[in-house]
């Protein structure tokens, strides 16, 4: 059986004494009948052992769901140009472009950031599988900036335990729709599917705890840029949140305004600043991604229209 897919999710609090196959639903694209499927041909994993679809999640739980291959893929190596930060036998660091997808999907297996690592490196971790090879965090297609990539396993198990810990420094900068009135604050709400349309995620009861932290950087007339460093990474978590208190992301085709005033070609929302500890050095390292074009591009014509009031 070709695994092309490995995905590790881990128990909370929040999750105790939820069904396994109710718990995955809710985490996973895939309908409930299709996680039952998974966990019956043994290809769910809790702790390293097989259970049944009742099993009641407990924190701390290590879930690892293996996909199997559908239909025959091939992922290949593409010649796409790569911004890249910092670079050893460890680790890469990447200024990811807004608009590429960061690794392949069904009925998408090109051009992706992915395919064009494969290109430019030799070796990847293996962990995730064969569609994302080396990929231990991800950014939304439209959402620009530093990600880091594991070119070895060593290098995953490291990073992926820093994030699990809530270690890794992750700050972003984004623009948002409305003048926010505090200089600073934060957001804890729990995070999980939207309950109608499954491919959206929302502010839930039964969600997963999620913390943003946010500070005013400069206010417009109708905008304000913030910074907002998440102390959490669940989906869309910070497009979900600023949404949630009534500041949606500039752009945001899924929880933004409907009638959008600049012409973007997705959420104006950058992750600037990444922080973690090497894999195999043991030191803090920090890496920063300039503001792309689009994002300085509308923060000149915020400004404009500002001095002109």
């Amino acid at each position: 059986m070709n695994i092309v897919d490995r995905i590790v999710l881990q128990g909370e609090k929040e999750d105790e004494g939820k069904r396994i196959d109710v718990f995955l639903a809710s985490e996973l694209d895939y309908s409930r009948s299709y996680i039952k499927k998974l966990i019956e041909e043994g290809l769910v994993l809790v702790n390293g052992k097989n259970v049944k679809p009742s099993y009641k999640v407990k924190e701390d739980d290590e879930v690892i769901v293996n996909i199997k291959e559908a239909e025959k893929i091939e992922v290949v190596p593409e010649n796409i140009p790569l911004d890249i930060l910092y670079e050893d036998e460890d680790i890469i660091v990447i200024n990811k472009p807004q608009g590429m997808v960061v690794h392949p999907a069904p009925g998408n297996y090109s051009g992706t950031l992915v395919n064009a690592l494969l290109y430019h490196c030799k070796n990847l971790s293996g962990i995730n599988g064969i569609l994302r090879p080396g990929i231990v965090h991800r950014l939304d297609k439209d959402t620009s900036g530093v990600m880091v990539v594991a070119k070895n396993d060593k290098a995953h198990m490291s990073l992926s335990n820093q994030i699990k810990e809530r270690s890794v420094l992750k700050k972003y900068v984004a623009i948002v729709e409305g003048v926010i009135k505090e200089e600073e604050g934060k957001i804890e709400a729990p995070i999980g599917r939207h309950p109608v349309d499954r491919k959206r995620m929302a502010v839930v009861q039964d969600g997963r705890y999620a913390l943003t932290l946010y500070k005013v950087l400069e206010r417009f007339k109708n905008n304000t840029f913030v910074e907002a460093t998440i102390k959490t990474g669940r989906t869309h978590q910070i497009r979900v949140h600023l949404s949630y208190i009534g500041h949606p992301v500039v752009g945001d085709p899924v929880y933004g305004y409907k009638k959008q005033k600049f012409k973007l070609e997705g959420q104006a929302l950058h992750s600037k600043v990444l922080g973690f500890i090497h894999p195999t050095k043991g030191v803090y390292m920090e890496f920063e991604a300039p503001l792309p074009d689009y994002f300085t591009r509308l923060l000149e014509i915020l400004r404009a229209e500002k001095d002109r009031d």
